[in-house]
């Protein structure tokens, strides 16, 4: 545990990472940096088969912190290139992590919030919850969490969205593709959860490793002869890969694969 989030990484390989320990429901550099140190050593551990993003408190993440904002202020240019780098560094960490991570989703998600769930892969989130990206009301642009919420929302929506800074329900934010499912409480939110990770467990650790990169590899790309001669090789160097051979064996011999258990 550190002072601004916790985490348990159960028997099954699936980690819970929760935001906010300290109480503050806001993002600054300690957040940043203890965030960046809590997913990188879990991308590390070779039993992480998933993670759960969440957070304490009434609201998932209500945007950076003032305070910080202002400190930010007090320094020159380079110091704000640096703060700035930090931030893209998480977001780019969370964007790439080597299992599947699913956000959930509760109360106000603003800014830098809305840049941390359109990092991953799944989204579910209580009716009430309510997003907005605002940074043009102060004079600032959502620079760093743009790349990644454009191509969650689409350019038509972001143009909204980030124009107006105006603030959005859930069902709209499903509408948009920011959000998979909607709950309309906290049992409802977990049982997607345990629906998304029953899914995820029955699936080769290294195949969806591979379909990560193969999503963002593709991701606004031409269907070309390069395109396609791109991902006939990764095929063909996937089915060299001991866990095709595995997964291919075990439906073969009508049994598990080694990496599910029977109860996943």
């Amino acid at each position: 545990m550190s002072d601004t989030l916790s985490y348990e990484l159960a028997d099954n390989g699936v980690a819970t990472v929760t935001l906010h320990e300290d109480g503050t429901q806001t993002v600054n550099e300690i957040l940043i940096a203890e965030l960046t140190a809590c997913l990188t050593a879990l991308s590390h551990n070779p039993r992480l088969r998933a993670i759960v993003l969440t957070a304490k408190g009434s609201d998932f993440c209500t945007g950076q912190d003032a305070r910080w904002q202002a400190r930010i202020l007090e320094h020159d240019q380079d110091h704000h290139f640096d703060e700035a780098l930090e931030l893209a560094r998480l977001l780019q960490l969370i964007d790439r992590m080597p299992v599947p991570t699913i956000a959930r989703v509760h109360g106000q998600t603003v800014g830098v919030g809305v840049g941390l769930i359109a990092c991953c892969d799944l989204i579910v989130a209580h009716r009430d919850s309510r997003f907005a990206i605002p940074e043009v009301r102060t004079g600032l642009v959502p620079a760093m969490i743009g790349p990644y919420l454009i191509t969650q929302i689409g350019v038509s929506a972001a143009r909204r969205y980030l124009l107006t800074g105006e603030t959005f329900g859930a069902d709209t934010a499903r509408q948009l593709g920011l959000v998979h499912e909607i709950g309309g409480n906290d049992a409802e939110l977990d049982q997607w959860i345990s629906n998304w990770i029953a899914a995820v467990l029955q699936n080769g650790p290294h195949a969806l490793l591979t379909a990560k990169r193969l999503i963002a590899s593709v991701a606004h790309r031409p269907i070309d002869d390069a395109m396609n001669s791109d991902l006939a090789h990764r095929l063909a160097h996937l089915h060299r890969h001991p866990e095709a051979k595995e997964g291919i064996h075990a439906q073969l011999e009508s049994r598990l694969p080694h990496w599910r258990s029977p109860q996943a």
